[in-house]
């Protein structure tokens, strides 16, 4: 799911069938949507995750993301219950980005 301003375009949701991780599906999708947005004339696209989620920043990163700013709390602030991943509590929305 992307979602669009005049220059910059950015992934809302991603995932996998744990069934089917660590077998290139996730970054097929992720590159899809890299050159959907460059075929698209987008400077820029962005992705968002917790700071607990180790896999997804490992795919973002190995996919040419780099850190752009950090959401502090925004787990916190939008979500009435916590959320655990990696035995860590999502507390921040790391966002990372990638020029086109």
């Amino acid at each position: 799911m992307l979602s669009k301003n005049n220059k910059k375009i950015e992934i809302i949701n991603i995932s996998v069938d744990k069934d089917h991780q660590n077998k290139g599906i996730g970054s097929k999708l992720i590159y899809h949507a890299i050159k959907y947005a460059s075929k698209n004339n987008y400077k820029e696209i962005e992705i968002g995750t917790a700071n607990s989620s180790f896999a997804q920043l490992y795919l973002y990163q190995k996919c040419g993301f780099r850190f752009k700013r950090i959401i502090k709390d925004f787990f916190i602030n939008n979500y009435k219950e916590p959320i655990y991943e990696n035995k860590l509590q999502c507390l921040d929305m790391l966002i990372l980005s990638r020029e086109i």
